[in-house]
């Protein structure tokens, strides 16, 4: 059964850019009553997979945009240092709180766009000219190639860095927060977006996986399922993908969104956890 739920788990991360551990971690506690450390370790292993298994396959196929991930990455991990710093000083109940109301506003604009299927009138910016972040990218659903550009890309890079604080000072992913990132402030296309995340959260959780195995709470008996079902439910959800069009995928990740929001704020106000 807890394999059967990752294949979902990770079919849904793979196609929205979030990892599989936005549904991993309640399935584990929920369902199968498993302690929340445990959940979080696997959660982990989750993001790894997920990423893995889509992010080879989105890279291969033209979707994901490297150049945007690895520049971004630089804000994320520099902020995810400075949430670990700050995590001993400030209070993670109510920084949970705040950036769950923040995450729900921030997903008002994909709301209000969900029938967009490309962003229009987007022009580089001088950072993105300069660092040539502008690509296509083949799209099986509308038959063609699409170009796009870049925009508001200092917005992004600060953005980022908020998500890897969220990330370090409560110990959960931020994949949310990327593809907000990447969607509403830079316009990239969505399967860009979601594609990008896949590459980038597996670079964040790979940094953390060894702590956790460390500290025990990964356990093998529940990761080698967790793996192979996210592992099989992203490569799924890859090849679903570039079939799919952006308002399918954004009927889809609005939802998640706004159940991992809830989820935040639940954490801090200490019902239930992440």
């Amino acid at each position: 059964m807890i394999f059967c739920g990752s294949v979902v788990a990770g079919l849904l991360g793979s196609l929205i850019g979030l990892g599989g551990g936005v549904l991993i971690v309640p399935l584990l506690t929920l369902a199968f009553g498993l302690p929340i450390s445990f959940a979080i370790g696997a959660s982990i292993i989750s993001v790894i997979a997920t990423s893995s298994g889509a992010a080879a396959a989105y890279v291969r196929d033209r979707i994901t945009n490297m150049r945007v991930g690895m520049f971004l990455e630089l804000a994320t991990t520099t902020g995810a240092i400075s949430g670990a710093f700050l995590a001993g000083l400030l209070a993670p109940g109510v920084l949970g709180i705040i950036f769950g109301i923040i995450l729900l506003l921030s997903a008002l604009p994909t709301l209000f766009k969900i029938g967009e299927e490309l962003p229009s009138g987007v022009q580089n910016d001088w950072l993105a000219a300069h660092l040539n972040l502008a690509s296509s990218y083949p799209d099986e659903h509308l038959g063609r190639e699409v170009s796009y550009q870049v925009t508001r890309t200092p917005l992004g890079l600060l953005l980022m860095f908020l998500a890897g604080v969220i990330s370090g000072l409560l110990g959960i992913g931020s994949g949310a927060f990327k593809v907000l990132a990447m969607d509403v402030a830079m316009r990239l296309p969505l399967k860009v977006s979601t594609t990008t995340s896949n590459f980038m959260i597996g670079v964040t959780a790979a940094a953390s996986a060894g702590i956790y195995f460390a500290r025990g709470d990964i356990p093998p008996l529940v990761a080698a399922p967790v793996a192979l079902g996210i592992l099989l439910g992203a490569l799924i959800g890859s090849r679903l993908l570039s079939r799919l069009s952006n308002r399918v995928i954004r009927l889809v990740f609005l939802p998640v969104i706004v159940a991992t929001a809830v989820e935040m704020i639940l954490h801090g106000l200490g019902i239930g956890g992440i």
